[in-house]
């Protein structure tokens, strides 16, 4: 591992984290929500600010996380020129017959614990989080 490289061994709060999905994805910010449905809410966030590589499936399940390979490390760095500070590695359910391998690389990473409604709600509690695509009525 490189100078200033961190592996992110990822340790989830406890809950059901079996449906993923990708909710952010741009230059500033890489996004991935999860729940055990995502068609009302979800309850876990993990934000990476400023990816500078991502390979995953937009939607998975029950993803497996562990330490990067040597061989995805070098990968990585020799894409990039460098090695990233936060490089983390998965193992995700994407509706094939094995699980897709994954990695994303980026300069920070966070996990962000609790509810985010996907739909408006006229009588949400003050400072309720709601997924970006939601909107109140006009």
């Amino acid at each position: 591992m490189g100078e200033g490289q961190r592996d992110i061994g990822v340790r989830l709060p406890e809950g059901s984290w079996w449906d993923w999905e990708v909710i952010t994805w741009d230059a500033g910010e890489f996004r991935l929500a999860a729940g055990y449905d995502l068609t009302y809410h979800h309850g876990l966030e993990l934000v990476f600010g400023d990816p500078v590589f991502v390979s995953c499936p937009a939607m998975f399940h029950d993803p497996d996380f562990r330490v990067p390979t040597d061989e995805e490390r070098a990968r990585i760095s020799s894409q990039l020129g460098e090695d990233p500070p936060v490089l983390v590695a998965f193992d995700a359910d994407a509706g094939g017959r094995e699980p897709v391998p994954c990695v994303i690389a980026a300069e920070r990473f966070e996990v962000v614990h609790g509810t985010v409604l996907r739909y408006w709600r006229d009588d949400a509690a003050p400072g309720q989080r709601f997924a970006p695509w939601v909107r109140p009525p006009a």
